[in-house]
């Protein structure tokens, strides 16, 4: 039996609620996205192995969303519509989409097309490659690179060393005693001080600038990264 995760991206209850059940029975495991809208937050906040993701939906199009991942992700998409032009799939593979299946389709093609691309997958989804994340907040250390949606954060290498620290130990409270040695080192000579000052750098530069709170001060102890 398969054990990989699908997210499904379909606005039609009933054709959601009929493909959880056929690929629940094929065993895979599938979360629903009635909008699309929360396609970026879902694989931010779990992994998937494959989305199936429909064109026409109630607000942003399956073009714009397989767009969008296709910035920070190179999860499989499988992208399925009514339309069967050749200019509608050709749109949707130059968007991203590594297939496109017409409406209506037999359970069988569907679930050979997601084994195919499966089996095709390399690597699946970069975000989990070599990487830590805190809600959709995501570290490469690899690349330095700090990236929440399409925003590059640019860091200096302690403020990196000291975000990269923190999502490490997410929902961790760490005491700035301990971040202090782990961060800064045993040889540093110094005040605990300079783990809030990097704080506040952080706070600045994350926090302020996205409009989300990824760190938090827990009084008398230290700093934690909630997911």
């Amino acid at each position: 039996m398969a054990n990989e995760r699908i997210l499904i991206v379909e606005d039609e209850k009933k054709i959601a609620r009929f493909l959880q059940l056929e690929l629940e029975h094929a065993g895979y495991s599938c979360v629903i996205d009635f909008t699309g809208a929360s396609v970026i937050d879902h694989i931010g906040q779990g992994h998937f192995d494959l989305i199936l993701l429909d064109v026409m939906l109630p607000g942003e199009d399956g073009l714009s969303i397989c767009k969008r991942v296709r910035e920070i992700s190179n999860i499989p998409i499988l992208m399925l519509s009514a339309k069967d032009d050749v200019d509608s799939k050709v749109a949707g593979l130059d968007h991203g989409a590594d297939d496109y299946l017409t409406k209506p389709f037999s359970s069988k093609e569907l679930l050979a097309r997601i084994r195919a691309l499966l089996r095709k997958r390399v690597g699946g989804d970069k975000l989990n490659e070599s990487s830590y994340h805190v809600k959709d907040l995501y570290i490469f250390p690899d690349r330095h690179e700090v990236q929440v949606g399409t925003t590059i954060i640019n860091l200096t290498k302690k403020e990196f060393e000291l975000l990269t620290y923190l999502a490490q130990n997410k929902n961790t409270v760490l005491k700035r005693e301990q971040i202090l040695e782990d961060v800064w080192g045993y040889d540093y000579v110094g005040d605990t001080n300079i783990v809030d000052v990097y704080i506040r750098y952080l706070r600045s530069k994350v926090d302020e600038v996205v409009g989300k709170k990824y760190i938090h001060t827990v009084r008398g102890i230290g700093y934690v990264a909630r997911d």
